[in-house]
């Protein structure tokens, strides 16, 4: 088993492509290549933590939030963060970071908190722009299904919840090989027409080189034809936020009640209650005050995120109820679901989910 094994799985789970352009989730320290002894999720890389990644022999250390985010120009032991980075290093542990790209898949941290709350009908809030590409090319008609099956294989052809999505049209072409060529069909030097079908697939652009590669290595032609068309469409399974609905509207006492149940909530900081019953949802584990706008132009009745700024709390009016339940507390589930994708992966291999509570934020009660 290597590093490398286990991150596969972690960037099918959640493409580092689809993470924000100001993150850093990708694997921070170590090497791919290294054999892996073990490894321990987390929200937060702390000293605890890469104390009980050493105790279990875990040469892994999967964590949510990336320890390096900013630039740092000097690892001295001068902060807590450099402190890390020498013990890691020196205790050869690897440091890997899945973030903003696990909440931007639909299937990620929103769709955790959703889960909870027994949400339905559930899909992204702002989906992502300029992820995904019209890949065109051109196949005699004997060769139609192995180039499909290698194109579906790489990854084409996924729209939503289906898969091996693509359109065919029937058609002519023609060409000429020089002497130089040695053509799957005909003669060099002479103009062939042959039937052919154009084939249409969807491609996410992060997978294009390799869906590239299936092409050319199906097609039985020496030269292929294909166009690539970046498209204007947003990509509905990858974005910002998430929204859903309630099988039966809730009264908004009793909502709350519900969340600060499911998530083991000290408190909950909400705008001014409207009277109305809650159906409609809207989710951003971690700071979502950006998604505001979104939400109430979605129709959200509730907007359930973290760190939200005081004057943002204005920003809900009277259209919807935002309700800030602390950073930690909105994406504490992650280590639960890294923990269930690797043991469903690797299910004999040592796998541990992190059990010291890295919140930084205590609540004095009185």
């Amino acid at each position: 088993m290597t590093i490398d094994k286990v991150l596969t799985v972690l960037e099918k789970l959640a493409p580092p492509a689809y993470q924000e352009e100001y993150d850093n989730a990708k694997l921070l320290t170590g090497s791919r290549a290294a054999v892996c002894t073990g490894v321990l999720c987390c929200l937060d890389i702390t000293d605890e933590v890469l104390a009980e990644a050493i105790q279990h022999n875990c040469n892994l250390i999967v964590a949510h939030h990336p320890i390096l985010f900013g630039s740092i120009k000097s690892i001295t032991g001068a902060s807590y963060i450099e402190k890390i980075l020498i013990r890691a290093i020196k205790s050869d542990i690897a440091l890997y970071a899945i973030h903003t790209n696990l909440d931007n898949v639909i299937h990620g941290v929103n769709q955790l908190i959703a889960n909870k709350l027994n949400l339905i009908n559930c899909k992204t809030l702002v989906p992502k722009k300029n992820t995904l590409a019209k890949l065109i090319t051109y196949v005699p008609k004997e060769a139609t299904s192995v180039v499909l099956d290698a194109l579906f294989k790489s990854g084409a052809g996924h729209i939503g919840e289906y898969s091996e999505a693509s359109f065919s049209t029937q058609g002519a072409g023609t060409f000429k090989g020089s002497e130089k060529t040695n053509p799957h069909i005909g003669l060099r030097g002479v103009r062939e027409v042959v039937a052919e079908e154009k084939i249409e697939v969807l491609i996410p652009v992060h997978l294009q080189n390799s869906i590239l590669k299936a092409l050319f290595e199906a097609h039985p032609y020496e030269e292929v034809a294909y166009d690539l068309v970046p498209l204007l469409n947003t990509n509905q399974g990858v974005g910002s936020g998430l929204i859903g609905d309630l099988a039966t509207p809730l009264e908004e006492v009793a909502l709350l009640q519900n969340l600060k149940k499911e998530f083991n909530l000290s408190v909950i900081k909400h705008t001014a209650l409207l009277g109305k019953p809650i159906q409609k949802i809207a989710i951003c584990g971690g700071s979502g005050s950006f998604l505001i706008p979104a939400a109430k132009k979605a129709g959200a009745h509730l907007f359930i995120t973290a760190d939200i700024k005081y004057h943002a709390f204005f920003d809900a009016a009277s259209d919807m109820i935002i309700a800030d339940i602390g950073h930690w507390e909105s994406e504490q589930y992650v280590p639960e679901q890294l923990f269930a994708v690797l043991t469903g992966n690797f299910p004999n291999f040592a796998v541990l989910k992190s059990q010291v509570n890295t919140n930084p934020v205590h609540y004095f009660l009185g």
